[in-house]
């Protein structure tokens, strides 16, 4: 029998979940269909890093949203989602590096965002002692953070269960047509809806293809390493301005490293494969960024399927194409912080057809199809 709701999400990662949580709270009905598990990719496997640091300039008055849903995030689902608020801060080894992030600065400081800051090279060591002698200053968000990216969509999850979502976890989507409302078919079942959002992760340019709309998606596979427990050195999440690097210190002591050097994902086969060259040069950076990194152990490393856009920012709006359709995907390997904030503003949208962001930078048809 035919199952029917307000709105049908496709993909239960953080960004179908947070729409899902907050279309019910809006009142709406909601099935989420998955086709695996709730967070079993990237919104499971990142670096969980909280970051309006470094963003692209479209992308920051919806990351600064998010943020403020960030600081209360915990007490609204009623879980820890292993939440610090921390400081980011991209170290600059050289003064050319840092003089990128003066004008950085100073362009979002027209644009009325004052959430970054310079620190010079003694504020650059009272916030990172352990830094190496060479780094010369960086650039700073101090009130972002970092969180536990499966506790925070798994609650996330369970919170819009509670709120009335269904979450259909196991079912692959077949086809998605549109007669007089959408109509979904699974691999088990058979869906309707007046309106659908895709956020289907890597696999989302694939379901928009198949109604017309081209949207190049790259799958790919960021990798992370987890040493050891170390003594406290380490109280911010540090990347790199020159060179990929994610890197911050555990409350447990163990360090997480990261940044964006890649494996091989696979979307046919669901999988991601390690290449140990490319993190043999991220645990590179990491010992020298920080010396004290020489001595770690290295203990894991993994990698998830994750959906890259060729211009790194996201696709997040209506359909170029279709009523009742709507897209969130290809956050490009820095989506996690977006999500609260990107899911609050699309339930928004889907329901009302209104927003007060300027989705102009991420519609879908800013992409020409080959060969036209």
């Amino acid at each position: 029998m035919t199952q029917t709701a307000d709105l049908i999400v496709i993909g239960g990662g953080i960004h179908g979940s947070s729409t899902a949580l907050f279309a019910a709270l809006r009142g709406m009905s909601v099935i989420v269909i998955e086709k695996d598990t709730v967070a079993r990719h990237a919104s499971g496997v990142n670096a969980g890093g909280v970051r309006r640091l470094g963003r692209h300039l479209a992308e920051v008055p919806l990351s600064q949203h998010s943020m403020e849903i960030w600081y209360g995030l915990q007490d609204m689902l009623g879980a820890d989602c292993g939440f610090q608020i921390a400081p980011q801060i991209k170290v600059a080894e050289n003064e050319e590096e840092l003089d990128r992030h003066r004008a950085r600065v100073q362009t979002l400081n027209r644009m009325g965002f004052y959430h970054e800051t310079i620190l010079d090279q003694p504020q650059v060591r009272h916030y990172l002692p352990a830094v190496a002698d060479h780094v010369v200053g960086g650039l700073a968000s101090l009130r972002d953070g970092f969180a536990q990216p499966f506790w925070t969509t798994t609650a996330i999850a369970r919170k819009a269960t509670q709120a009335g979502v269904v979450f259909k976890e196991g079912e692959r989507v077949l086809s998605l047509k549109r007669e007089t409302d959408w109509t979904v078919t699974t691999d088990q079942d058979i869906y309707q809806a007046p309106k659908v959002l895709n956020a289907a992760g890597a696999w989302a340019g694939a379901l928009a293809g198949s109604l017309g709309e081209y949207a190049p998606v790259e799958a790919i596979a960021p990798m992370m390493i987890v040493t050891a427990r170390l003594p406290k050195f380490c109280d911010a999440v540090v990347g790199a301005t020159g060179r990929p690097l994610s890197f911050k210190q555990m409350p447990n002591g163990t360090v997480v490293i990261g940044g964006g050097r890649r494996g091989r994902a696979d979307t046919a086969t669901n999988t991601s494969e390690m290449l140990f060259p490319e993190l043999r040069n991220t645990a590179a950076t990491a010992m020298d960024i920080f010396p004290i990194m020489r001595g770690a152990t290295i203990v894991r490393s993994w990698s998830g399927v994750e959906g890259r856009m060729p211009d790194d920012i996201p696709v997040i709006g209506p359909s170029a194409l279709h009523d009742g359709l709507y897209h969130s995907f290809g956050f490009s390997a820095h989506g996690f912080q977006m999500g609260p904030g990107t899911g609050e503003t699309m339930a928004g949208l889907i329901e009302t057809g209104a927003t007060q962001f300027d989705l102009s930078a991420f519609a879908i048809d800013r992409f020409a199809p080959p060969n036209t």
